[in-house]
């Protein structure tokens, strides 16, 4: 007897095998609402393609599933048994899978980069040195940002300052297509990433909600 095994290459055709029986979730499972599991099958014997069920309920639903059960197991010629050996081996495996899923949708926690002993030290003297706004103005520079030396001097130090307990705002006027948005990205593109949370359009109210 062939192992069970749920294929779920397609999430809107899972196939389920058990034994001689295959079923497949057409349009997969919703992924919302973890109190039901409305799925609708297709069953067949691998053995006889010919008889086919097709049916759509809550595996949930313990009448839903008798039904199914009963009725499937007419029309494909099996027991009762190996009908319910399966829709309980099917209806473990989509759980699995469904709660696999939503764990991968969960957005991921940034893990905080740490500086080296070498990277800090190099950091340290680069901080200690003379003339410290004139480097930083190059090294921003160097990095791809010409011809706004003194604006992304501004914004570098008005991001940095979120390290302070009375960080600076910084608010960017100009005519549309003057490059505001490519200033703040190519600036925010210096400062670590756990340390950003970038938003292009917001709503009048989405601050107060």
């Amino acid at each position: 007897m062939n192992k069970a095994q749920l294929h779920s290459e397609n999430p809107e055709l899972l196939l389920y095998t058990e034994g001689r029986l295959h079923i497949t979730v057409l349009g997969g499972v919703r992924l919302s609402g973890l109190d039901r599991m409305k799925v609708t099958l297709k069953l067949v014997r691998i053995d006889n393609r010919g008889n086919v069920f097709r049916h759509h309920l809550d595996l949930y639903n313990s009448m839903q599933s008798e039904q199914l059960i009963e009725k499937s197991a007419e029309v494909l010629e099996v027991s009762t048994v190996e009908l319910s050996l399966a829709v309980k081996g099917l209806t473990a495996e989509l759980e699995s899978y469904r709660a696999e899923r939503l764990e991968s949708m969960k957005p991921k926690k940034m893990e905080k980069r740490e500086l080296s002993a070498a990277e800090r030290k190099s950091a340290i003297a680069f901080l200690k040195s003379p003339k410290l706004l004139e480097r930083t103005r190059q090294a921003i520079a160097d990095s791809g940002l010409i011809g706004e030396e003194s604006n992304s001097l501004i914004a570098y130090l008005s991001y940095t300052s979120r390290k302070r307990n009375t960080p600076l705002h910084l608010m960017c006027l100009g005519a549309s297509g003057t490059g505001k948005t490519w200033l703040q990205e190519k600036v925010s593109e210096l400062m670590p990433e756990e340390d950003k949370l970038e938003i292009t359009t917001l709503s009048s109210n989405a601050f107060y909600y």
